[in-house]
């Protein structure tokens, strides 16, 4: 069960990667639209784990590596922005998020 605290931070950091990618994205990412689609905080605040669903690739896994390169980028990003909210700036995590995926293949398993 995670705290409220922890609810309040992995908003915090979901709204922030999120603009990240919007701003920054096109410099290392090109067109690829990366959407946050959750957050999750460890208990001391210190790891998160971010699920991206990611649009405008081919190449999904490539991608994934090409974020978690910039990783180090990205965390400085967020430390800049959230300096004043947080006393650890949380490590980053990411993971790619299937629940799309995994919800086309219910659909279409169910109208076979």
């Amino acid at each position: 069960m995670e705290t409220t605290r922890q609810l309040k931070v992995a908003r915090l950091v979901q709204k922030e990667i999120a603009d990240i990618f919007l701003r920054e994205g096109k410099n290392y990412f090109g067109l690829a639209f990366i959407t946050v689609t959750g957050v999750r905080i460890s208990p001391d605040l210190s790891f998160a784990k971010i699920y991206l669903s990611l649009f405008g690739t081919k190449d999904r896994d490539a991608l994934l590596k090409l974020i978690k390169e910039h990783q180090a980028e990205l965390r400085k990003y967020l430390g800049q922005r959230i300096k004043k909210q947080v006393r650890i700036i949380p490590e980053l995590n990411f993971y790619l998020d299937d629940t799309m995926d995994y919800a086309q293949r219910i659909n279409e398993l169910l109208n076979k």
